[in-house]
């Protein structure tokens, strides 16, 4: 009898401890892993599986069309990398995209809003106003700029000849010194009202009391920018650096419709390079190779931030 009243609790406690084991697997594996199952199935049919073969394609002569396909392993990575030479100016012009989109939105959405941080009243109306422009289906911008900056009849000459301004009546977008960078003009137009609100966003967020004391140590606007605004959006000022390092090689929409990669390839980026390949010269396989040497140069810019954060940088 004292062995059996001695045993009793112990299984007891063993079935409360089953019971509390089970219940804190089932809340903390199971159910999350039901939540996550879609998503991650449709990840692995969407994304992994037509990465896996995408990166297969590029390394055969497949056309597209033909069912045809013959591996020829990196025979396409060689005539990319040391024989096609216009792969290497629609890359050079990729990095002046990036270098453009790093600088000038970014300069235009700090000044905007730092200026708007300080309204009070009609704020939200002037947000409004700057980020129309990035809402607009890009069909509709690129169409609107054609029309602006037509060198006959558009409104930019025209107005320039009104003021007696010489200059403008000149095809911005027909000019193989001036596409590229008129082009990435026409997307920062679209484009820089987004930094501006997400920059604004992080700088209502920047504690009054910092700027307070700032002011009472004698900091004039620019020290307080410097020294309080700029570490306060450090974080998301740098994640966006490295999104739009990634964007710039995929810039595509803007540059296709305005001038397909011309005139004379001044425009060209890789990723339009990579449509004229895959569903122009039917060359998919090549035009495949293309496209993972697009993700390594994301997958490089990645991890020089994830050193970073390493490093201890607030990212």
């Amino acid at each position: 009898m004292a062995v059996l009243t001695q045993q009793k609790p112990t299984t007891v406690i063993e079935k409360l401890s089953d019971e509390i084991w089970r219940k804190k697997f089932l809340r903390n594996v199971i159910i999350p892993w039901v939540f996550i199952a879609p998503l991650l199935i449709i990840h692995i049919f969407v994304v992994a599986i037509p990465a896996v073969q995408g990166v297969y394609m590029s390394m055969t002569d497949w056309g597209g069309i033909n069912p045809n396909v013959n591996f020829i392993g990196l025979d396409n990575y060689h005539e990319l990398l040391f024989e096609d030479k216009s792969f290497g100016k629609s890359l050079n012009n990729n990095i002046v995209w990036m270098l453009f989109f790093l600088t000038v939105p970014f300069i235009l959405a700090l000044f905007c809003a730092s200026m708007l941080a300080q309204i009070k009243r009609g704020g939200m109306l002037y947000r409004s106003i700057l980020f129309i422009p990035y809402v607009l289906a890009s069909v509709v911008t690129t169409t609107i700029w054609k029309n602006l900056l037509n060198p006959k009849d558009g409104i930019v000459a025209a107005s320039a000849r009104a003021l007696g301004i010489e200059g403008f009546e000149v095809a911005f977008l027909g000019r193989t010194d001036t596409a590229l960078m008129s082009i990435a003009f026409i997307d920062n137009w679209h484009f820089w009202g987004f930094l501006m609100i997400l920059f604004l966003a992080a700088m209502q967020a920047i504690p009054p009391v910092l700027y307070d004391a700032a002011k009472i140590d004698g900091a004039n606007r620019w020290q307080e920018f410097r020294h309080v605004t700029l570490p306060g959006i450090r974080p998301i000022v740098l994640f966006m650096f490295m999104m739009v390092a990634i964007w710039s090689f995929l810039a595509f929409d803007y540059i296709w419709l305005i001038t397909q990669g011309g005139p004379g390839g001044a425009s060209e980026v890789i990723a339009t390079q990579l449509y004229k390949n895959a569903f122009q010269r039917f060359e998919a396989g090549y035009a495949a190779a293309q496209g993972v040497v697009i993700s390594i140069f994301a997958g490089f810019i990645i991890m020089i931030f994830v050193m970073l954060r390493r490093r201890g940088w607030d990212i």
